[in-house]
C-alpha cells in the first residue's frame, strides 16, 4: 500500500509539474505521421484556419531523433490581443501542435496554452483571446489524437 502512495504521489507531482509549464500533451492512438495527417486534415475540414507550415523535424535533424512533426497554423484574429501589448509574443504565434514520439513508442500530441501565453509575455487584457487559443489546440489536438 505504502508503494501504491508513493508512486501516486510521484505521478502527480509530475503532472502537476507539466501543467505550469503551459504545456498540454495528449495521447494518440495514431503513430506520428497518421496523427499529423489527421491533424492538418482537421484544420483543414474547419475551413477557418490557414496552415502556415508542416515540419518534420525528425528530417531537419537528418533523422537523429524520434519521429517528431510540427504544424503551425492560425487565422490571424488572435495576433492583435497578444501583439498590440508584447510584440515578443509572436516568438509563439501563431498556433504551433507538435505531435512527438517518446522513447517507448508512445506517440503525444502538445500544444501550449493561451493562458501560459498570457503569464511568459506578461499580456494584459487578453484574456478572451487566450481561451479562444487554448480552446483552438485542444480541439486540433483531440481531433488528431482520438
Amino acid at each position: 500500500m505504502r508503494r501504491l502512495l508513493v508512486i501516486f504521489a510521484l505521478l502527480f507531482s509530475a503532472s502537476c509539474a507539466l501543467a505550469d509549464t503551459g504545456l498540454v500533451s495528449l495521447q494518440s492512438k495514431y503513430p506520428v505521421n497518421a496523427t499529423m495527417d489527421r491533424l492538418e486534415a482537421a484544420v483543414k475540414a474547419s475551413g477557418g484556419p490557414r496552415i502556415f507550415a508542416r515540419i518534420d523535424l525528425q528530417e531537419a535533424a537528418l533523422g537523429k531523433t524520434r519521429p517528431c512533426q510540427l504544424l503551425i497554423f492560425g487565422d490571424g484574429s488572435l495576433l492583435p490581443a497578444f501583439l498590440a501589448s508584447a510584440p515578443q509574443s509572436g516568438i509563439d504565434l501563431p498556433l504551433k501542435i507538435v505531435v512527438w514520439e517518446d522513447a517507448s513508442g508512445t506517440v503525444w500530441v502538445s500544444y501550449n496554452t493561451g493562458e501560459y501565453l498570457l503569464e511568459r509575455h506578461g499580456v494584459k487584457n487578453a484574456h478572451e483571446a487566450a481561451r479562444r487559443y487554448t480552446l483552438a489546440g485542444e480541439r486540433f489536438a483531440k481531433m488528431a489524437a482520438e
